[in-house]
């Protein structure tokens, strides 16, 4: 099973991750965690994408998308942070068509605005301010929206209410894609 967890921050993508991955027993592929690896390997990949972060740019789709065909294996992959653009979202229908896989669902957490900004200012985080939560919010509605109609055109989307407790939030999840 390929599923991939899309969600605003703090919507509780990192909380349902681990429970889904522990549970379905899938491979973790989370973008950031990846970057991490490469540029702490010194790999080719690592290299080019750490001269582009330092120059303040996002990582190009070519380079996060070689650095996920590099680590997908067979059996299963619960996708965190990826992908981002339609663009990211063909290339990885590619990658798993070759293996003749497929995404079998994206689960989309869905927590309003006013619930997100309250879970992220208890953190108690520097960057958690009020005005930098809100313009996360707003870069993630705007980026998101396409994948959303993606994953929607493909019937592989599924929109579950992340409010509430942790285990109620993880029955839907479990619900929707049994």
């Amino acid at each position: 099973m390929n599923i991939i967890l899309l969600g605003a921050p703090g919507s509780g993508k990192g909380t349902q991750s681990a429970r889904l991955i522990e549970r379905r027993d899938l491979q973790h592929l989370a973008t950031g965690d990846i970057l991490r690896a490469e540029i702490a390997a010194g790999s080719d990949l690592g290299g080019q994408a750490q001269k582009i972060m330092d120059a303040g740019e996002l990582v190009c789709d070519q380079i996060v998308i070689a650095m996920i065909a590099k680590r997908l294996d067979d059996g299963g992959a619960l996708f965190d942070g990826f992908p981002r653009t339609i663009t990211q979202a063909e290339a990885l229908d590619e990658l798993l068509g070759v293996k003749g896989e497929r995404i079998d669902y994206a689960i989309l957490l869905e927590v309003t605005d006013e619930e997100i900004v309250k879970r992220m200012r208890a953190r108690g985080r520097d960057d958690d301010r009020e005005e930098t939560i809100r313009r996360r919010l707003d870069v993630f509605a705007r980026q998101t929206r396409p994948l959303i109609q993606y994953y929607e055109k493909q019937g592989t989307l599924r929109r579950i209410d992340g409010s509430g407790e942790v285990e109620a939030v993880t029955a839907r999840i479990d619900r929707a894609i049994s």
